[in-house]
């Protein structure tokens, strides 16, 4: 956390699904007294996964306002804050009615227990039936969005549950809706579960099984992908980069208003991490990784 602060790096996405992190984010705000310099962003609301015998889990829906506001509760307590800047609902809930959603989302605003809301792995289409409802009723609008996108094209969802993706062509409306729709981007996966960190290389297509977990397989392993790579791995070895600095930089280049959720436990990747904000991508070159 120092070393992420130290870069530049002043915004920080954690929830309360994510085991005791939010603890972890609480204790060195207080340790450093910073509070006042950083966005905080939670998340809550998240399903319950309970394994059966047969392999699969059942799923227990908890998008509902006690759920909604326990979470919080116990957010703003592990981190030791009265506010948030950011609170998301970490899945979507289709069987619940948006209106009643964003009627529970607008209390927190008014209570002072965050300043703005918004969604992770919602779609685009709720987004904006939120945004609707809550323009013709007065009430606080989604403003951000958590998605997965990155450079490769994620055909699994690694994570299940319904996750949203921005890649591939059936997220070419999506992607196009957030062009032109002021909410904001938190991009997770932001650089492919380690897929341009050298791994593996663009030429490992055909020894992929071998290199590669069963679901980061099934999620990026595809012939596509691996073009991708061999491009970005051409392109960052002419700009005397990373293949990964790359990656990243490339998501600032598709015309949304977009921030990437990275994390490392590896300093010296955190700064380059930032450093990647500096590298010069033309729009050509970005296009001729990927034009999604």
């Amino acid at each position: 956390l120092d070393a992420a602060f130290a870069a530049g790096i002043n915004a920080f996405d954690t929830a309360r699904v994510y085991g005791g992190s939010e603890k972890v984010l609480g204790d060195w705000i207080r340790s450093r007294g910073n509070r006042e310099k950083l966005v905080l962003i939670s998340k809550g609301a998240h399903p319950v996964f309970t394994p059966k015998e047969d392999g699969t889990a059942e799923t227990t829906r908890r998008l509902s306002r006690e759920e909604i506001r326990k979470d919080i509760d116990a957010t703003l307590l592990a981190l030791g804050v009265d506010e948030l800047d950011v609170y998301l609902l970490h899945r979507d809930d289709l069987s619940v009615p948006v209106g009643e959603i964003a009627e529970w989302m607008d209390e927190l605003v008014k209570e002072g227990k965050t300043r703005t809301v918004g969604g992770s792995n919602w779609t685009c289409r709720r987004i904006a039936a939120q945004r609707a409802y809550a323009v013709q009723h007065g009430l606080s609008l989604f403003t951000v969005s958590s998605p997965h996108f990155s450079l490769a094209r994620q055909d699994y969802d690694i994570f299940g549950d319904h996750c949203v993706t921005l890649t591939g062509e059936l997220a070419a409306e999506a992607r196009d809706w957030y062009r032109h729709n002021p909410v904001a981007l938190l991009a997770y996966g932001a650089l492919s579960q380690g897929f341009f960190s050298g791994k593996w290389h663009g030429g490992d297509y055909h020894k992929r099984e071998a290199l590669m977990d069963e679901k980061t397989l099934l999620a990026y392993g595809s012939g596509e992908n691996f073009s991708r790579l061999q491009r970005t791995e051409l392109l960052a070895f002419r700009k005397g980069c990373t293949p990964s600095q790359l990656a990243l930089k490339w998501l600032f280049t598709r015309g949304m208003n977009l921030f990437a959720a990275v994390s490392s436990e590896n300093p010296a990747r955190i700064q380059a991490n930032w450093d990647a904000l500096d590298i010069e991508l033309s729009q050509k070159e970005a296009d001729g990784l990927c034009k999604e």
